[in-house]
């Protein structure tokens, strides 16, 4: 395998936490395959979690109707985006990997992670109306979240109290990574380690190792490509795309499901 180049962006406040433990495995594992690998430690650079106008150095084009999109588009455009963004864009530019460790807080990213989500990925930059999804900016990188959970795995099923996981990384997933265009690969969970033994916690950890492995090489999940979609008609999918699908069990996704009930694990697991 080619040398690569990770990115780890990395959201808690204890190095002693098994989120700390499961970044460090991260970077032993992929340095020893000859990997380099940054770390962006969220908490320790006291990343800016707000988007406001102080990402943008200089004047503003607008400061009575402030829209951060298109006035960081302009600023990303003149290089006038803030050091600590321009800097997390030089590192993204450059990567083939995104790793995002983190603990789910209700139900999503900690609020620093979406930050440097909202501050970094800026139109332009990581996105554009004609760079999107299955055609995105990023379509030669792939990314993946991993994370832990403070409730055990059988609250996050179909027929449990936090109902499927599949559902909760929907808006991660398709809505920010793969609208990126990043190949996502399927996600790391370790369920709820804080209330399991300390032997458990190793065999998770020993897991996530064996599997950081072969990361590089893993098939991402599977998205409905952006030309089943017809733009013409407010990016509906087109007409043969429903009539192909029109006798299947299952819908496309999770969140492209036509009515009928999800496909199993789609946000989980690759090649379903």
């Amino acid at each position: 395998m080619a040398a690569k180049k990770v990115l780890l962006v990395y959201a808690h406040q204890s190095s002693g936490s098994f989120n700390a433990a499961a970044k460090d495995a991260a970077v032993e594992v992929l340095a020893a395959q000859g990997c380099t690998v940054e770390v962006s430690d969220l908490y320790a650079m006291k990343f800016k979690a707000t988007a406001t106008a102080e990402d943008i150095i200089g004047e503003v084009k607008n400061c009575d109707h402030f829209r951060y999109a298109e006035e960081t588009k302009l600023a990303w455009e003149a290089g006038k985006l803030s050091t600590d963004i321009t800097e997390e864009q030089r590192k993204l530019t450059e990567t083939d990997l995104v790793i995002f460790q983190f603990p789910m807080y209700w139900f999503t990213v900690p609020a620093i992670m979406k930050g440097w989500i909202d501050r970094v990925l800026t139109l332009g930059f990581a996105f554009s109306q004609e760079k999107r999804y299955s055609q995105g900016i990023f379509k030669e990188k792939k990314a993946i979240l991993s994370f832990t959970t403070g409730s055990q795995e059988s609250m996050f099923s179909a027929n449990g109290i936090n109902g499927d996981m599949n559902v909760t990384l929907w808006p991660l997933q398709n809505g920010i990574l793969h609208y990126c265009g990043f190949q996502v690969l399927a996600p790391q969970i370790f369920w709820a380690p804080s209330h399991a033994p300390a032997e458990v916690r190793s065999t998770m950890l020993e897991g996530w190792r064996t599997r950081l492995q072969g990361l590089l090489g893993e098939e991402p999940l599977s998205f409905t490509p952006l030309d089943c979609f017809d733009g013409e008609k407010g990016f509906q999918l087109k007409p043969e795309v429903c009539e192909k699908h029109a006798t299947k069990e299952f819908g496309l996704t999770v969140g492209i499901h036509l009515g009928k009930p999800l496909p199993p694990n789609n946000q989980m697991k690759a090649g379903v």
